[in-house]
């Protein structure tokens, strides 16, 4: 166990922030680049095997998005496996003990939800969904963390029960996690965050804490609840993404109705003029036909974010400009297509050996053994499923975003549409 004020090559140890039986975490002030940081550094012993900490660290550095929380460095410093991670300032299970209004819990819980619907979009299962596994940033920015358990989802998964018992879904405790699990747990910290009570089995209804949840909550929110946390996997929401969309489509209708009992138009208070001058400048290049499913602002199907509100697939429901659409993501594909050039999702069945022209095609894919045509902003090739590296520019600017490197419009967005990074 490292004491206070000992060093660790570049970091001066401050302070042990939690123990688990695994790993310990500490605040640390990384004297090189002069910021503090959180350390996870794993007990000695033959408990856990560096592999294991290896694994979270190539699965988290996989997951880039606003609610997950990054990994800055990982490397062996005196004998020692040790991550440095963004360094929060508190945790969601310290900050539940605590009085908290509804439109709070509220915001922290669809946090929660865009994270976790991220991760399974990436078919990454966490398995250990719980409070002290979401850590709050200034701002009230809520990031998932600890990703020691996660499993790859595959046609066929060996995993073991790992988890915390009080959030663990039944089919997990016995050796069978999937997408459902995690979002069976994600329902018991929501349900914790509104009422103030964490349930318990055989988790019948009306549960502890149930007369304080329907004084702070619509009844379709208690409805979206219920389905989360039934017994059954197959009666709840199929992943965190579905999950998160029916959270979405109620906050929606909430301000709609809201902005009517005000006697306000619903779209009263949008940024209409900015949108107007956006669409002048852009729509043609960029395709943003659609509107948003949470601002209504402008969006097209090639975004993986909104670049206006930040919402995950924001065109997802909405009516596809091609003749057909991926299964998986729920974007726009054409029939002749091998692959979704969206979201890598799996191949297609044939449909037809003809090529399709396409005034949108403006680029090749870079392999030399494909050579197929490429519209702008796709992320795979749709003939060989290689990813496309090179950097998709915006015309009439320069901006690019900091962390994937495509164009972005800083005059008008204030995220990433292509990797929801915060736009500053």
């Amino acid at each position: 166990m490292l004491r206070a004020r000992q060093r660790l090559d570049k970091y001066k140890i401050e302070g042990r922030i939690a123990s688990g039986p695994l790993a310990d975490v500490y605040r640390a002030y990384d004297s090189i680049h002069r910021q503090r940081v959180a350390l996870k550094i794993p007990r000695a012993g033959d408990l856990v095997s560096d592999e294991e900490f290896m694994h979270e660290v190539k699965v988290a550095v996989k997951l880039r998005h606003p609610n997950i929380l990054s990994v800055i460095n990982a490397s062996y410093i005196d004998d020692n496996f040790v991550i440095a991670m963004e360094l929060g300032l508190e945790s969601l299970g310290d900050r539940i003990e605590r009085r908290m209004s509804t439109a709070r819990a509220m915001d922290l819980s669809g946090q929660a939800l865009a994270a976790v619907a991220f991760a399974h979009e990436q078919k990454i299962i966490h398995c250990d969904i719980k409070p002290e596994n979401f850590i709050l940033f200034d701002n009230n920015r809520l990031k998932l963390t600890d990703f020691g358990f996660a499993k790859l989802s595959l046609r066929t998964i060996k995993a073991s029960g790992s988890g915390t018992i009080d959030y663990i879904a039944p089919e997990q405790a016995m050796g069978r996690p999937m997408f459902q699990s995690d979002v069976f747990s994600l329902g018991l910290v929501i349900y914790r965050l509104l009422s103030g009570k964490l349930p318990e089995w055989p988790f019948e209804w009306p549960l502890e804490g149930f007369d304080r949840l329907r004084t702070r909550v619509r009844p379709e929110m208690i409805d979206i609840l219920k389905k989360a946390i039934q017994l059954d996997p197959k009666d709840r929401f199929r992943d965190a993404m579905q999950m998160h969309a029916a959270f979405d489509s109620l906050q929606l209708q909430a301000r709609r109705q809201k902005a009517a009992s005000s006697g306000k138009s619903a779209g009263s208070s949008r940024p209409e003029s900015a949108w107007r001058d956006f669409q002048t400048e852009f729509k043609q290049q960029l395709q943003t036909r659609h509107r948003c499913r949470r601002c209504e602002g402008p969006v097209s199907e090639s975004m993986q974010a909104c670049p206006w509100c930040g919402i995950d697939s924001p065109t997802q429901g909405t009516t596809s400009d091609f003749a057909s659409s991926c299964p998986r993501c729920e974007r726009g594909v054409k029939n002749d297509w091998d692959y979704c050039s969206w979201c890598y999702g799996p191949g297609f069945e044939p449909e037809t050996s003809r090529r399709y022209p396409d005034k949108r095609y403006t680029a090749k894919c870079e392999n030399p053994d494909c050579g197929g045509l490429l519209m702008p902003f796709m992320r795979y090739c749709p003939w060989c499923r290689r990813k496309v590296k090179h950097k998709w520019k915006l015309k009439r600017t320069r901006d690019k975003c900091t962390a994937c490197g495509w164009g972005v419009s800083r005059k008008y967005w204030k995220f990433c549409a292509w990797c929801r990074e915060p736009l500053r």
